[in-house]
């Protein structure tokens, strides 16, 4: 310390003992008692405490004073032109993964960095890139190590690790890549899946999950991470176009018995009595339940959506077995409130009987016109049945939507695909049944009804309808649960009941993932 910071110093020690000094008489209009002003007086005035400051201002200089800048390595003397640049690295690594994978290149046999995770220790640090050349790490050559052997080296190591690389030129600067949510709509377990480059780096997810795509430079191999997860570090899933394809492959051919099961779906429409003689399959779909059973369900992007203040209600979709209960859900929501929940009327081509009325039962039509509807794609589903046509057209839906109620559909579960867009926004409830032990239970007073409004061939419930109702189910969810957006199991109808007002008012109130699609109509 030269003369100059000494007696600044000093001058400095000397303002900070008056000033202590003087602190009992700055806080005597405080204090009440007189032995509290002996007691600051004797505190403020005692040497120890002089000491402790002046040790504590010296301890400040001497670390002030301090540099605290990490020292280089000198460079090399002498630097051969013929060897390749060489980059020497040194990461701070914690118990997370490093954020990189690695593969041998098959013509040099060089070790590659394959790719960087987005948000990995790798990445963050901005230092290690995609197509380097691992030379070294903490000293040890890599030219005879195997990946495995290479992968067990980083992640045994803690701490600063020194990596030692040739750099990938560089000519392009990638561009940022805009933010890409998807929904998955399979299971994924990258530690089953033997075909991920490292399953430490892959990401699980359930069907409906939403992911945020993180990078889409691989082809096969994506990284992404769960959308809201506060952890920066992508993980790796299985590309579209590859899952796909490896779904593609493992699809079997549709049996006889699925198909008998897909014609044994519920039917969507309301008839009378007399239109429901037998219980035979009345109506098929314009389009083959079959050929929708080919798609392969991988990823479907998706937007934050929530409805505004005056906009039409999502259209509602019921989907369940035959006996599941959906008319007697969808009856007691019409009753909760008929101002706000509407049904659709089916159109048929048979004559209006008496007790009927046009609008109310049906929308009675000529066959000419049913059949131009049905060239014209106006009908959500439509069948034949004892010679004439019935069906729900798009129209019908449209119209109890634009009276600003929420319209409420049971369709079969191949027809949600024809309803899935920007003007319906249909979300899709699937009611399922309870295990059949459940079902004997609560069902065994109830009285199984094969269609809609056929009161005279109400009959109680056989264990082969149970069996039929969960066979059914199941299927619906194995091909078409990538479809659903809420699952409510009706093992009591209260319960069920109340649970689906629930959803419903979370629909209308809450933001909600929805195709992208939907968000730009």
């Amino acid at each position: 310390m030269n003369k100059q910071q000494r007696f600044a110093y000093v001058s400095f020690s000397a303002g900070l003992y008056a000033l202590l000094a003087a602190l009992p008489s700055q806080l005597q209009p405080h204090v009440s008692r007189p032995e509290d002003n002996t007691f600051l007086q004797d505190m403020f005035g005692e040497r120890g405490l002089h000491s402790l400051v002046k040790s504590l201002l010296s301890v400040h200089d001497t670390v002030a004073q301090k540099r605290y800048d990490p020292e280089l390595p000198p460079l090399p003397e002498v630097i051969d032109d013929e060897e390749n640049s060489v980059k020497i690295i040194r990461l701070v690594k914690n118990k997370e993964p490093l954020g990189a994978t690695i593969r041998r290149d098959d013509n040099t046999g060089a070790i590659i960095v394959a790719r960087i995770m987005k948000g990995g220790a790798a990445d963050r640090s901005g230092l290690i890139n995609a197509g380097d050349e691992l030379i070294e790490v903490n000293g040890i050559p890599l030219d005879d190590k195997k990946p495995e052997e290479i992968i067990r080296i980083l992640a045994q190591s803690q701490g600063a690790i020194t990596f030692k690389v040739v750099p990938a030129g560089r000519d392009d600067v990638p561009l940022r890549e805009p933010k890409v949510f998807l929904r998955a709509l399979f299971d994924y377990d990258p530690s089953k899946d033997n075909a991920i480059p490292c399953k430490e780096a892959g990401l699980g997810f359930k069907k409906g999950s939403i992911l945020q795509i993180m990078s889409q430079g691989d082809a096969t191999w994506w990284q992404a991470k769960h959308e809201g997860d506060a952890n920066p570090r992508a993980g790796l899933i299985p590309s579209k176009q590859f899952q796909e394809r490896r779904f593609a492959l493992r699809q079997p051919a549709v049996t006889q018995p699925l198909q008998r099961t897909l014609t044994g779906f519920r039917r969507s429409f309301r008839l009378s009595r007399r239109d429901r003689k037998t219980n035979k399959s009345m109506y098929e779909s314009k389009k083959s339940q079959i050929y929708d059973m080919a798609d392969v369900p991988t990823y479907e992007e998706v937007a934050p959506y929530c409805r505004q203040r005056g906009a039409k209600h999502r259209l509602v979709v019921l989907v369940g077995p035959t006996g599941v209960g959906l008319d007697e859900l969808k009856k007691k929501l019409l009753i909760s409130d008929p101002q706000h929940f509407g049904f659709t009327i089916p159109h048929t081509t048979r004559p209006k009987r008496n007790q009927e009325s046009d609008g109310v039962e049906y929308h009675f039509i000529s066959k000419h016109l049913f059949e131009t509807d049905i060239h014209n794609n106006k009908l959500v589903e439509y069948g034949v049945y004892n010679g004439n046509y019935y069906g729900t057209s798009l129209d019908s839906v449209r119209s109890v939507l634009s009276k600003n109620k929420v319209c409420l559909m049971d369709v079969q579960p191949h027809t949600i695909k024809l309803l899935r867009t920007a003007e319906f926004k249909p979300f899709v409830v699937f009611v399922k049944p309870p295990p059949i032990e459940r079902l004997r239970e609560t069902r065994k007073n109830a009285k199984f009804l094969p269609g809609k409004d056929d009161k005279g061939s109400a009959r109680p419930f056989t264990e082969e309808d149970f069996k039929e109702m969960l066979n059914s189910a199941e299927v619906m969810e194995s091909h078409y649960g990538h479809l659903f957006e809420k699952v409510i199991v009706n093992d009591d109808l209260t319960t069920a009941f109340k649970e689906l007002q629930l959803a419903l008012k979370q629909v209308e109130t809450e933001t909600h993932w929805v195709p992208v699609s939907w968000t730009h109509s």
